[in-house]
């Protein structure tokens, strides 16, 4: 019996062993050639975006002792002029010598129509020179290949910069969004009002005519007001009742970045 249960034992532990060693993964080893590919494989963004977008092409393999220069194609629904311009050298990336990643720029253009949907930018390396450096990763060119989708957004949406008044040095980077293009929410209207500045948000509605409500509401303290919009120049002003102060009045001016 107890020879039985040692034979047993030796057997499955030999059985253990085999598969633990058929589970075990080969190394796999880098053997050139080295390549260029794209950083990432995709981005989304809205198009109120106003930084210029850098979409990165890096460099696998040691610093070249000359520019590499690659090609590259795009395809995709968005419009070139409508919804972006490429700003950097159009169909071509180049990584100075010595250097290690090249960018291809894209500005996005705010056409925003109160329409939201999304248009992409697929970007496909192509060719490379020297030729000794490859496209993408092994044979199936892993990295060649970026998706930008681009989100449409609200007219309102963005980054502004808010002012009391004319004199005042600007606050940057105020945002407004929505999910619905009626519906607004700024990131702060405490622009040289309260000190110290916290940043206050504030709800508003575009009434579809050029004016907004600002339905009462309570941040810290009770408001409510109105405000107009400048269709050319996308420029709101606020009007804000402030009804814990006596109703005092304060008017900010919003304009797009």
């Amino acid at each position: 019996m107890e020879r039985r249960f040692s034979t047993i034992l030796k057997f499955i532990t030999m059985t253990l062993f085999t598969l633990f060693i058929g589970c075990e993964t080969d190394q796999i080893i880098f053997q050139g050639p080295y390549f260029v590919r794209f950083t990432n494989q995709s981005l989304t963004i809205k198009e109120s975006a106003s930084d210029p977008i850098k979409i990165e092409v890096h460099l696998a393999g040691p610093a070249m002792s000359q520019d590499v220069t690659i090609n590259y194609k795009v395809t995709g629904n968005a419009r070139a002029g409508i919804d972006y311009t490429i700003v950097s050298d159009v169909n071509k990336v180049t990584i100075k010598k010595g250097e290690y990643f090249g960018y291809i720029t894209v500005q996005l253009i705010n056409n925003a129509n109160n329409i939201l949907r999304s248009q992409n930018l697929v970007f496909t390396l192509l060719t490379i020179t020297p030729s000794s450096l490859q496209v993408g990763l092994g044979p199936s060119q892993i990295g060649d290949e970026f998706t930008l989708t681009i989100q449409d957004d609200c007219i309102l949406s963005g980054t502004y910069s808010g002012v009391q008044n004319v004199f005042d040095i600007p606050i940057e980077d105020i945002k407004i969004t929505s999910t619905d293009c009626e519906n607004y929410s700024l990131s702060n209207w405490n622009i040289n009002v309260f000190s110290p500045p916290y940043e206050y948000p504030l709800d508003f509605i575009d009434n579809g005519d050029n004016t907004l409500t600002i339905p009462e509401q309570e941040i810290d303290t009770k408001l409510k007001g109105k405000g107009i919009v400048d269709p050319l120049t996308k420029k709101i002003t606020l009007t804000i009742i402030l009804e814990d102060f006596d109703d005092e009045e304060l008017t900010i001016t919003l304009t797009p970045n």
